[in-house]
């Protein structure tokens, strides 16, 4: 009994202990929570604090007494980084989320914004476009010259041919902007070229401190390539013998290369800071910028939280385009960025050229990828091959990362090596550092067929996941598998072309269904272009070779090319606003074959749609004289606004104005002067029944004469059978210049399941000029 006793006290203490441990961790846990949730609340932030400037008191001498004595009432340390006084009105500073909150209550604080870390979406295009045949002749002016491209990137490289200045006469008189000296840039690094550079860091600072000057130079100078690339292909000088390593060789020259360069360095190593972004939004508008170019964005969120989508309102408002890349994060739907409608949202698709480099295997098939390599070749003798997944010491050891393969297994082999997780080039330098010969970077069903070129350090073939699937089973397959690979050099007329890039972002517009994005593509894969002399055309911080243009891809090499064909327009129509200009690009745009199939779409082989292309891939020989243009105003942005149910302090945040809704009138989004159309439509689940209920959309569009008197006509073309159309009226004559003309489409729907989509195309023509838009059906 004793002894029983003595267990049960042991049993009873144990469970005693237990007991206090378990409550001693719920506690510390729960201290764990509270203290960061804490340190949350107490860690400072960068935030953009926009001001109303019709609340600022009269004891104030001046607004930024204003701003200061705001700030001042909730942080007694925190400093201004920016001021702001014409995309906005206010500040951007460090505060704690805490501070953030009692500042945005505060009378005269239009809203208190957290920094957004925004990212890069990282010769022959002319031609393919059409501007290097001999019967292209751009509308002589010499207004054409006087067009300023400012590209917001990271940076420039001033020394290359791009920016050579030769036959431009002075800097244009409307120009304000600055050279500003910097880490290894002087004043004198501009010309009548590259006539403005400057660099905007304080926001990239605030986050991570100052910036290390071995690494990156602080100054306008480009440590990247990225800013260089986008700023010559809009409007880079004629460069005779261009190429990378022979490949691509010619002439090459930006979309207008008699415009003039602006340069705003707001991309750092660490990113694209918003705050950063803002600043030098509002000092090109300020500087006189025509056009805005800018390869980077972010997420998305409503108009009024969306500082690039503000910055650009305030652009378009005073006649700038503002050109921004559509993201690539394609082919998944929805994926865009830079949705709102008074941006020129751009995806990106091929040209007819290729680069390619040819496979053969021990069992006499051949393959053809595409790669930039231009060292050693391979002898045309075969070697081993080995698949990295079975020569490696890690799970994802098929993927050639960093340390993963094994060198004995590798040494004189070449390695196949699945695409993802890390960058493309990076797998190359894994491969060589284990001594293979070369690689075969093979495609998986998320890459499809699309193939983009690098300039790899070593031997090597990327190729398509149906030629990756048969070189890999013919790896798994054979007892002595064997390879070479040998480069193709260029290849030109490559078709059918252009096809869709598998990595542009797709619609539809998750903001504003109402709204098709993107409004167009243009050349975004293997595009040449100039460079940065700090870094190798890898990117890689080993690649030590040294070149004044580089191929790379993505949808920031397709919207400097509309940046450029917009500054192209702008110079031969001065009076044309940022709407009429972007209504010309996209209803001259083309979307289909000369067989009238549909440009396709690399990522499935199938043809692709309006969320894919949206108004089609430019043309820009077309929108130069596009007959008719959809043309729209700040009034029209304000009945948008009203139509989405923003307050007035909502509109004030995005306009800088006042104004509130008529709340006796019925505004529609579907009456947004846009050169598209995307009708959200019922599901047979919806409001109203099952299926075969029908519902009537009205949209109402008003078009310019921007050409000589004549009558235009309709034609309407249906993939669907589920939404009749009937336009009202059906013919529209002009009799003069500037005249305008509206009409009416009616929809008639009947309720389909969610998911479907079906598309139609709309145009009014005068036997001259086509002037068309996609039309998108979605049921949700």
């Amino acid at each position: 009994m004793k002894m029983e006793r003595q267990a049960m006290k042991g049993k009873d203490l144990n469970l005693r202990l237990q007991l206090i441990a378990t409550v001693l961790v719920l506690c510390l846990c729960y201290t764990c929570e509270v203290a960061e949730g804490k340190s949350q609340r107490t860690t400072k932030k960068t935030y953009i604090v926009h001001m109303d400037m019709s609340k600022m008191a009269a004891t104030y001498e001046d607004h930024l007494q204003w701003y200061d004595s705001s700030l001042k009432s909730v942080s007694e340390s925190a400093d201004m980084l920016y001021t702001y006084s014409s995309i906005i009105h206010g500040f951007s500073t460090r505060l704690t989320q805490e501070e953030a909150e009692l500042l945005e209550k505060q009378s005269g604080i239009l809203s208190v914004l957290p920094e957004m870390i925004y990212k890069l979406h990282t010769t022959h295009s002319p031609e393919f476009l059409g501007l290097g045949s001999s019967d292209f002749v751009v509308p002589a002016s010499a207004s054409s010259s006087e067009v300023i491209v400012g590209v917001l990137d990271t940076g420039v490289w001033p020394e290359i041919k791009s920016f050579d200045d030769t036959g431009l006469g002075p800097v244009p008189s409307t120009w304000k902007g600055t050279c500003e000296a910097g880490k290894n840039f002087n004043s004198s690094s501009c010309n009548r070229k590259l006539i403005g550079a400057q660099y905007f860091s304080k926001g990239y600072e605030a986050a991570f401190g100052p910036i290390d000057e071995t690494m990156e130079s602080k100054s306008p100078r480009d440590d990247d390539g990225h800013g260089t690339h986008t700023a010559t292909t809009a409007a880079g000088s004629v460069v005779s013998g261009a190429s990378l390593f022979g490949y691509a060789f010619g002439t090459a020259r930006g979309m207008a290369p008699q415009a003039r360069v602006a340069a705003y360095k707001v991309c750092w190593l660490g990113g694209c800071f918003s705050s950063d972004i803002l600043a030098g939004m509002e000092k090109a508008v300020a500087d006189g910028v025509n056009v805005i170019s800018m390869s980077i964005g972010g997420g998305i969120s409503d108009y009024n939280r969306d500082t690039v989508a503000i910055g650009a309102f305030r652009a378009v408002a005073q006649g700038i385009l503002v050109s921004c890349s559509a993201g690539n994060s394609g082919p998944s739907p929805g994926s865009l960025t830079n949705v709102a409608p008074w941006i020129t949202t751009v995806g990106a698709g091929t040209l007819d050229r290729d680069f390619p480099a040819y496979v053969s295997l021990g069992n006499g098939k051949n393959y053809s990828g595409i790669s930039l390599y231009s060292g050693k070749p391979l002898s045309d003798s075969l070697v081993p091959l080995v698949y990295a997944g079975n020569v490696s010491n890690s799970t994802s050891g098929n993927l050639c990362m960093t340390g993963t393969l094994v060198p004995s297994q590798v040494a004189g082999k070449i390695v196949i090596c699945d695409r993802g997780s890390n960058s493309r080039v990076q797998k190359g330098l894994v491969v060589k550092d284990s001594g293979a010969l070369g690689m075969i970077l093979a495609n998986t069903e998320l890459y499809g067929e699309e193939l983009v070129a690098d300039a790899h350090v070593l031997p090597t073939s990327t190729v398509g996941q149906r030629a990756a699937d048969a070189i890999k089973n013919y790896a798994f397959t054979d007892p002595k598998p064997t390879a070479t690979i040998a480069s193709g050099g260029t290849k030109l007329g490559v078709e059918p072309s252009p096809v869709l890039a598998a990595f542009s972002s797709r619609g539809p517009n998750l903001v504003t269904p109402e709204v098709l994005k993107p409004d167009l593509i243009a050349p975004g894969v293997n595009i040449l272009a100039g460079w940065t002399g700090a870094a190798g055309p890898s990117g890689l911080t080993r690649d030590t070779r040294h070149v004044s243009f580089n191929i790379i891809s993505g949808t920031s090499m397709s919207c400097p090319h509309v940046s450029g064909l917009a500054a192209l327009i702008k110079g031969a129509h001065q009076d044309w606003s940022a709407a009429a200009i972007k209504s010309a690009l996209m209803t001259t745009a083309y979307a289909t074959y000369k067989n009238g199939e549909n440009i396709l779409d690399v990522a499935t082989g199938q043809p692709s749609t309006p969320f894919d292309f949206g108004a089609g891939h430019v043309n820009p020989m077309a929108a130069l004289d596009p007959g008719l243009v959809y043309d729209a105003s700040v009034d029209d942005y304000l009945s948008f606004f009203c139509a989405l149910n923003y307050t007035a302090a909502d509109i004030k945040q995005i306009t800088n104005e006042d104004f509130t809704c008529d709340s006796s009138k019925k505004y529609s989004l579907g009456d947004l002067n846009y050169p598209s159309f995307s009708v959200p439509l019922e599901t047979a689940s919806g409001k109203g029944g099952g299926a075969g209920v029908t519902s009537t959309v009205k949209y109402t569009r008003t078009l310019t004469n921007v050409g000589a008197p004549a009558t235009y006509k309709l034609s309407m073309t249906s993939k669907t059978q589920s939404v009749k159309i009937s336009v009202e009226p059906e013919s529209l004559s002009f009799a003069k210049e500037n005249e305008k003309k509206s009409y009416t489409v009616t929809f008639t729907a009947t309720s389909m399941p969610s998911g479907t989509s079906s598309f139609a195309h709309l145009e009014w023509s005068d036997g001259k000029h086509v002037v068309g838009s996609p039309i998108a059906f979605s049921w949700t």
